[in-house]
């Protein structure tokens, strides 16, 4: 299970329509490694500003490493956490997350950054069993 749900969350996704905020911060104490890397490169876009912040360092251990996995992975915390933030995401490899800000300025940025010409060289050796 990725998320630790509350049966409050449950019970209101049972009933139907959830409260995206609830949603976010199911996400927020169930996934903290990347909640905070998230969250400190969102705000590192807002000081330095420029077309996107990334995270080039592993994570320290696999836990870590498998909650940036979920919550990228899934289209439903991704979607949230994008919304939230403010931010689109990106994610190469097993750790590089990228914020970019929704400005269509950033667009080619991203573009180049999800290309397969990114994919292949943000490969290293060091990452082939992450």
């Amino acid at each position: 299970m990725s998320l630790d749900v509350s049966p409050a969350l449950l019970e209101q996704a049972e009933r139907g329509e959830v409260d995206e905020a609830a949603f976010v911060d199911c996400v927020r104490t169930s996934l903290p490694f990347a909640w905070e890397m998230i969250s400190s490169l969102v705000a590192q876009l807002k000081v330095d500003g420029g077309e996107f912040a990334d995270n080039q360092t592993p994570p320290p251990n696999e836990q870590a490493r498998g909650q940036l996995l979920r919550a990228l992975a899934s289209d439903a915390i991704r979607g949230a956490l994008q919304r939230h933030f403010g931010v689109r995401l990106a994610f190469q490899n097993c750790h590089r997350v990228a914020v970019f800000p929704l400005d269509p300025s950033a667009d080619e940025r991203l573009a180049r950054f999800t290309s397969v010409r990114g994919q292949l060289l943000n490969q290293s050796p060091e990452l082939r069993d992450c």
